[in-house]
């Protein structure tokens, strides 16, 4: 009975890449009913004090904990002590992937065969969407009919949510895992140059900057140490920088606009778009298009910008409260109701996390919080070091937790349900990818 259930929720974990796409409830509940099985299915094993030993599970054990106590000096305590409490089911999903769902090696391939499969899906989809583009109205409908309501930015099968970039950049190098296994591929070097620069071009017109930053930087990383792929790393670096010139120089989205105002304000690029009119090719039509502010312009005037203006008060918070922070998710709260707060948000609403990982620890955990999870990074990243699988499956693990936890970078909430399933899963595979060896 207790293997039967195993099997169906080993099935329901290799599925959770797919139902991500669908958004965050399907997933997180897989997740929650598959934790609670594993709980009782490790006790039912008397392993439990096996796991406990290792060091990387009980600092997820002693972080877990410390998001409990700064609960107790939180101001809204009820926002804290319920996210503090059931944060642990994301802790616990790297365990499960580890020691029950995908410790068999030839189940392990299998969610990396699903995975590439997925990520190569979500590529082709996101550029189909790219193709269907009319300056008047932005880019159309993907393959399974999905428009982008934002002109300009690209959401592929994600229905109205901006991350295709994002999931492709997270789990792409999963995908190129498998390749690299796959030691029978006919012009294996070219197959997996095509498969990179994919990503890498997705991820460059989806609009996501930091998407496509990360994903550049992965592949440098992986040219300077996986030396048994730098062939296919530089050819996909080539192939990625000449696909995305030859766009930007003929698609008519980088193309036919005048800008008519640059600010570092949110939608603060107002463009005016030039194209034949409908009624009558022989005349222009216009259109003005506020779209995201430039990269330069944020940098340039980065205090009154929405980035700016959310990290200095979240540094603002943290001073007024170092240790135990604000509380768990009381980012907004507090932001809201307290008006030396609410006043320093002078261009924008409050935004309900700080946007980036490090700076939402510290600012609602403090110094407690915030050292308990980089402990956590360094006994995730000493595990993956010394455990026993080949050495190139071990840097595509480091640099996918590289790409994920990159400090310089904007970023959802970790207590969010579809960003710390898929944050969390991805560690857990990358425990296992860091075992994993050619003969298995």
């Amino acid at each position: 009975m207790i293997l039967n259930v195993e099997k169906l929720f080993t099935y329901l974990f290799l599925s959770i890449p797919l139902f991500l796409i669908t958004g965050p409830a399907i997933p997180d509940i897989i997740i929650t009913i598959g934790i609670i099985f594993s709980i009782f299915y490790l006790f039912f094993l008397k392993k439990y004090k096996e796991i406990l030993k290792i060091n990387f599970f009980r600092i997820s054990v002693i972080f877990w904990i410390s998001l409990i106590i700064i609960s107790i000096f939180s101001y809204n305590k009820n926002n804290s002590f319920q996210d503090a409490i059931i944060f642990i089911r994301f802790l616990l999903i790297p365990l499960c992937c580890y020691f029950i769902f995908f410790k068999d090696m030839k189940i392990f391939k299998k969610s990396l065969f699903i995975i590439l499969i997925l990520v190569i899906f979500v590529c082709i989809d996101t550029f189909y969407q790219f193709l269907n583009y009319k300056p008047e109205s932005g880019f159309g409908e993907d393959l399974l009919g999905f428009k982008s309501n934002w002109y300009g930015r690209l959401t592929g099968p994600f229905r109205n949510e901006l991350i295709p970039g994002s999931y492709i950049s997270k789990f792409g190098l999963l995908g190129f895992s498998i390749l690299i296994s796959i030691k029978n591929i006919k012009n294996s070097t070219l197959v997996k140059s095509i498969y990179l620069s994919l990503i890498l071009y997705v991820c460059y017109i989806s609009g996501e900057r930091m998407a496509f930053a990360v994903f550049a930087l992965a592949l440098f990383v992986l040219f300077v140490f996986l030396y048994e792929q730098r062939k296919s790393i530089i050819l996909s670096i080539i192939f990625g920088t000449l696909l995305i010139i030859i766009t930007v120089y003929l698609h008519p989205f980088y193309n036919d606009f005048k800008v008519l105002e640059s600010t570092e304000f949110h939608q603060g690029q107002k463009i005016e778009k030039f194209f034949a009119c409908d009624h009558n090719n022989e005349e222009t039509c216009t259109k003005i298009v506020n779209l995201q502010p430039s990269f330069f312009k944020i940098i340039e005037n980065f205090k009154t910008s929405a980035y700016g203006e959310i990290y200095l008060l979240s540094y603002k918070m943290f001073l007024d409260n170092p240790i135990s922070g604000i509380g768990i998710n009381n980012f907004e709260y507090m932001c809201k109701n307290f008006d030396n707060y609410k006043n320093m948000m002078s261009n924008y609403n409050c935004a309900s996390h700080p946007h980036n990982i490090y700076i939402q620890w510290l600012t609602e955990g403090g110094i407690i919080v915030i050292s308990c999870f980089l402990l956590y990074l360094f006994y995730m990243i000493s595990f993956i070091l010394y455990n026993k699988g080949d050495r190139e499956y071990k840097v595509i693990s480091l640099v996918i937790i590289l790409i994920m936890f990159w400090p310089i970078m904007s970023t959802g909430s970790l207590i969010k349900n579809w960003y710390g399933v898929i944050t969390f899963f991805i560690i857990g595979l990358c425990l296992c990818l860091s075992k994993f060896k050619n003969s298995d």
